[in-house]
């Protein structure tokens, strides 16, 4: 006797559709705590040239961008000069955009006054949050906001130390990648699962 087909699929935010790169960056990334500055910077580097672009695109760049950005070494990036920036501009593996290209080398300039101030960028970004991760309650994808009072903080907070491309809307997309607030809508199983691994369930 042949077995029934099982319907008995995880339900996921239904922005990531079902391209598998998409779909492994909704299971596996978005939401999880990251606490790595190297990590971080990544993320801050990979939203910011996101602007006016799909995510999705941004995924399918992201590898070429750790090649072109050694790895989001920090210190390194930050001590590109405007051959660096000439020869990124040719690395049709990123997003050929010059004052996006520049903001990168400006902001890893800024994180490094960060760092000299406040240990990390790990210890700064999480101190908007008290070191722990919000678990909002959205049911549809329709009720969460493109921006908060606090990601207009951190933008503000951010553009303080040099950083360009961290409007409140792209820091907002930051904080949700990067596990600050976890965005996922309720009837996602990944919304459940983050409670459990962060072993938070603060509002």
């Amino acid at each position: 006797m042949s077995k029934k087909p099982t319907t008995d699929l995880p339900h996921r935010c239904t922005w990531c559709g079902d391209d598998p790169l998409y779909v492994a960056y909704h299971d596996n990334d978005w939401g999880v705590s990251v606490h790595d500055d190297r990590k971080l910077f990544e993320m801050l580097t990979l939203e910011g040239a996101q602007a006016g672009l799909s995510w999705i695109t941004i995924l399918r760049k992201r590898e070429n961008y750790k090649l072109a950005f050694d790895n989001f070494d920090i210190d390194k990036v930050a001590a590109y000069d405007d051959s660096k920036l000439e020869s990124l501009m040719g690395n049709a593996g990123i997003v050929r955009n010059r004052l996006k290209i520049s903001s990168t080398i400006d902001n890893a300039r800024a994180v490094q006054k960060i760092r000299q101030e406040h240990g990390s960028l790990d210890t700064f970004l999480w101190s908007f949050v008290d070191g722990e991760t919000r678990h909002n309650r959205w049911k549809t994808l329709a009720e969460i906001p493109a921006q908060t009072e606090l990601s207009v903080q951190l933008s503000k907070a951010l553009k303080g130390y040099g950083c360009r491309f961290v409007g409140p809307t792209i820091c907002y997309a930051l904080m949700q990648s990067i596990g600050m607030v976890n965005d996922h809508t309720t009837d996602c199983f990944r919304h459940r699962k983050l409670i459990t691994l962060t072993g938070t369930d603060s509002l």
